[in-house]
């Protein structure tokens, strides 16, 4: 557990930071971040050399490839969201996520399978978007402002008075803490990769992102 710690933690579906910490006298391999209480975070992962103890300074260096990599996913996911919205209806609502370096998946109300031209649709929207390269905004706003004015809400997410949101041009507005890229241009390239039903009423679709 460090003081102010750099490493973002895993919430709304996104992993944890991985990295390293370097003390006086050892070195740990930092291979997930976890929220123990609502400002303290937990880093686990292994001693790599020597030892460390309570009080030391160490150099807190986190992974920036992974963290880069799963803001694409993560950013390719909002626009993923909003473009499912348009493609199956208003009624789609996010009901569970993993974003990681590797792939988004996401979890949606929605009775029936999805077509194949469907997902064609869904994968045009997303780089669309992506190709307009518009600047992704990170504002707080009051939680009933910010409801207001269009913000989707995260599954099984605890919100505060105030909250951070995340808009991407007219297309996508979420209440989002996480780690995203500055433009949409930079999430590259986006594809599904895969899609199933989980129990009645779930999908879940599966993707990624290939960076700008």
């Amino acid at each position: 557990v460090l003081h102010a710690p750099p490493f973002y933690a895993e919430s709304g579906g996104r992993v944890g930071d991985r990295g390293e910490l370097a003390g006086p006298n050892g070195t740990f391999t930092v291979d997930d971040t976890q929220k123990i209480q609502a400002d303290v975070f937990g880093h686990k992962g292994r001693l790599k050399v020597g030892r460390l103890k309570v009080g030391d300074t160490v150099m807190a260096t986190v992974d920036r490839e992974a963290r880069m990599r799963a803001a694409w996913n993560h950013s390719a996911t909002h626009l993923m969201h909003a473009a499912l919205r348009i493609v199956l209806g208003p009624h789609v609502q996010q009901k569970g996520s993993l974003v990681d370096p590797e792939r988004t998946r996401f979890d949606f109300s929605h009775n029936e399978p999805m077509s194949a031209q469907q997902i064609a649709e869904v994968e045009d929207l997303v780089n669309r978007e992506i190709r307009r390269n518009v600047d992704v905004s990170a504002r707080i706003m009051k939680y009933d402002e910010a409801v207001k004015a269009g913000a989707m809400a995260l599954f099984g997410e605890k919100y505060g008075d105030e909250v951070r949101v995340i808009g991407m041009g007219d297309f996508s507005t979420e209440l989002c803490g996480g780690t995203h890229v500055r433009r949409t241009g930079d999430i590259g390239f986006f594809k599904v990769i895969g899609g199933s039903g989980m129990r009645a009423g779930i999908r879940r679709i599966e993707g990624g992102a290939a960076g700008g």
